[in-house]
């Protein structure tokens, strides 16, 4: 393991296509930059989602069904699930494959939410 002022030293000798010659670089390089599984710097940066990355895509996904903000707070969370939970539940529109559609979305989301939301508390 290097400390950090000799993984810079190590780092800046290394080169990435040594053993090739100028046209395998040129084409190596042409590659890697067409697919996204080169070494574009900053693709990764628009996945985290809440940007701070206090929140997972599942969490993210879930709070936009319920139009909620990244920042929401629990509270937020469940009064906003009930409100939805409210209009699409079976008991208010039964035979409704649709509406029961959309109650399990919600559910799903709830669900999500409410663990990341134990997680955090088990954590802090």
């Amino acid at each position: 393991m290097f400390c950090q002022r000799h993984a810079a030293e190590y780092n800046a000798g290394w080169d990435y296509f040594a053993g090739l010659d100028a046209e395998e670089a040129a084409q190596r390089e042409a590659d890697e930059s067409r697919d996204n599984s080169g070494y574009r710097e900053s693709a990764h940066y628009g996945w985290a989602g809440s940007g701070d990355g206090s929140r997972s895509r599942d969490e993210m996904r879930a709070l936009d069904l319920l139009e909620l903000e990244a920042d929401a707070d629990f509270e937020a969370i469940k009064k906003s699930y009930r409100a939805k939970a409210k209009l699409v539940h079976p008991d208010v529109r039964p035979g409704d494959d649709e509406a029961a559609r959309a109650f399990q979305a919600l559910q799903l989301a709830y669900e999500v939410l409410r663990a990341a939301e134990e997680r955090r508390e088990w954590k802090g």
